[in-house]
């Protein structure tokens, strides 16, 4: 059955070319789309500095300050930012009551992989170092920053820093190699993300780099002793495998899992106003819920 919201995003997308053309002109067109969109009614925001890379604190009123949610952007690794996934962190905060983190990591190609790693890495330090409790933490990301989160916590375990309790991943890419069955499956039906597009932008993320090295593309990492996972993806995208995937070798592993599939819709839906998608107001809703679940302050 054809979903008239996503129907509507199709047409959107193909009017205004947004997904094509040189890097700058899709970086100025990510974050037009979101220019003069307010965060969510009820949530402050407070621009800082978090391991030496611009953040901002999205802050429901009367949230717990002792808990938070660090975000990681999507964009392919090479667009994205503070301005263009504000709203979707900040509807995820206000859903959880819970102050999320948006970090602004570096970019490809000016700066290829492990960049980005290198700064997930220090942010979530840093957090911690500044007194937060693990226990209290819980990082989260969409699409490429899906994929960062899952490298994030694979680089934190190795090194053997305290992990935090738990980690939500929306439509993550981890599979650099676009190798996946769903790119033939879905293929000119996904209006978001192709696999030329997702080629192109592993090409300039990666460099001379292995894509299927394990903190490039975390489908292939170790993923044991990882804290609960919730993943949620679109069945028509093509990255719905990547998903399907990550929560297979996740769970085969002894992770948590709780794998959210939405047949009917699209690649990042949650980011999406509840007007047009449905959906994404109820799948934000389930996402909060989780987090506050895990990051609760527990009885002494």
């Amino acid at each position: 059955m054809t979903h008239a919201g996503v129907e509507a995003i199709r047409a959107f997308l193909a009017e205004a070319n947004l997904l094509s053309g040189p890097l700058e002109d899709q970086r100025a067109a990510m974050d037009a789309a979101a220019a003069g969109a307010p965060p969510p009614e009820g949530v402050g925001v407070e621009a800082v500095t978090l391991a030496g890379r611009p953040a901002e604190w999205l802050v429901p009123a009367d949230a717990d300050r002792d808990a938070a949610v660090l975000y990681f952007h999507g964009g392919g690794y090479c667009s994205g930012s503070l301005d263009s996934h504000r709203g979707i962190a900040g509807r995820i905060a206000r859903a959880a009551g819970v102050p999320v983190v948006s970090l602004g990591y570096r970019l490809a190609p000016e700066d290829p992989y492990p960049a980005a790693v290198e700064d997930a890495v220090a942010a979530y330090r840093a957090l911690f170092d500044a007194g937060l409790d693990p226990s209290r933490l819980a990082v989260a990301g969409d699409s490429a920053g899906g994929g960062l989160t899952v490298a994030t916590l694979v680089t934190l375990r190795s090194e053997g820093t305290p992990l935090p309790a738990a980690a939500v991943c929306l439509s993550p890419w981890v599979d650099l190699t676009q190798s996946a069955p769903s790119y033939e499956e879905v293929g000119a039906g996904d209006p978001m993300v192709s696999k030329q597009e997702l080629d192109l932008l592993a090409a300039a993320y990666l460099g001379a780099t292995d894509p299927r090295d394990p903190t490039a593309s975390p489908l292939f990492a170790d993923l044991t002793g990882l804290p609960p996972l919730r993943i949620e993806v679109g069945g028509l995208e093509v990255l719905r495998d990547d998903a399907v995937r990550l929560a297979e070798r996740a769970s085969a592993a002894g992770v948590a899992v709780e794998l959210v599939e939405w047949p009917d819709l699209i690649h990042v839906f949650q980011a999406f106003p509840g007007e047009l998608l449905p959906e994404a107001d109820r799948s934000i809703g389930g996402i909060g819920s989780w987090l506050a679940r895990h990051v609760a302050r527990r009885a002494s």
